[in-house]
């Protein structure tokens, strides 16, 4: 099983990227997908998640400006980044829970994590 993020880089503050988390070994349809964040000096943080029915859950830090999608068909979550910050910058990481609905914020509620994709945001 593997979870592939990409689509990190260096972006100007007020710009956008867009992450991509493809799934491999089997498939995530039923599970929560989740994204998680790693800045320097600091812990690991909940982003955003969402479950096998679409419903979708963001932290305070990142609501109104993220957007968290998947394509089942895909085997793949997106998190779409609008209005970057330069707070924003650190390495994101998509992950798998066991959970098919609960849209659990810790780490230990994930079970399959990705390799990790650094996002740099610019003032």
């Amino acid at each position: 099983v593997q979870l592939q993020a990409s689509g990190g880089g260096l972006v100007q503050a007020g710009g956008s990227l867009r992450l991509s988390c493809a799934a491999s070994g089997r498939t995530f349809s039923n599970n929560v997908m989740g994204w998680f964040r790693q800045a320097p000096g600091k812990e690991r943080e909940f982003i955003a998640a969402i479950n096998s029915g679409g419903s979708t859950r963001l932290a305070d830090s990142v609501r109104g400006r993220f957007i968290i999608t998947r394509d089942n068909a895909k085997n793949t979550v997106y998190l779409q980044m609008n209005s970057l910050k330069p707070e924003d910058t650190a390495v994101y990481y998509c992950a798998a829970a066991t959970a098919t609905f609960w849209l659990g914020v810790r780490g230990s509620e994930y079970l399959y994590w990705g390799q990790g994709t650094l996002v740099t945001v610019s003032s």
